[in-house]
């Protein structure tokens, strides 16, 4: 399936000693990690911020998360976050993942988080997008 993309940011780490297993490679479960680094990487590039949904009375929990290893990662590679913005109509929030070596440019692994909008306190499932993130769309898309 092809997806459409508007939005995306970059953003760079290197893999710390903590994040790899005994034989050096990172620790498949450290990638939720990088996912999250990509997203508030994204948010603070494009001015979705959570904190103000929050503050509007909406949280935006994960309900899925997905990712294809390609190639392993050691302690103290560069690596190069690459977070798409898939557009959709649906009130979720969708972004999908590459992660590739700074140097050479190989690809390490691809994924994709959904995240969904919930009313704080009750946590009700909202079926149409708030409000304020419909106008974010607006205006980041416009730029």
């Amino acid at each position: 399936m092809k997806h459409t993309y508007t939005l995306s940011a970059k953003t760079t780490f290197k893999v710390r000693f903590n994040e790899c297993d005994p034989l050096g490679i990172v620790w498949h479960g450290n990638y939720a990690k990088y996912f999250e680094e990509g997203r508030e990487s994204f948010c603070q590039e494009h001015g979705l911020n959570y904190l103000n949904l929050y503050n509007k009375g909406f949280s935006t929990p994960l309900i899925h998360m997905a990712s294809d290893f390609k190639r392993p990662i050691r302690y103290r590679d560069a690596v190069v976050i690459e977070t798409l913005f898939r557009k959709t109509d649906a009130a979720k929030i969708m972004f999908d993942y590459i992660l590739r070596k700074e140097i050479g440019d190989e690809t390490i692994c691809t994924g994709s988080t959904t995240q969904v909008f919930v009313e704080n306190g009750s946590l009700s499932l909202l079926m149409v997008a708030p409000e304020v993130f419909v106008n974010w769309k607006k205006n980041a898309e416009a730029r």
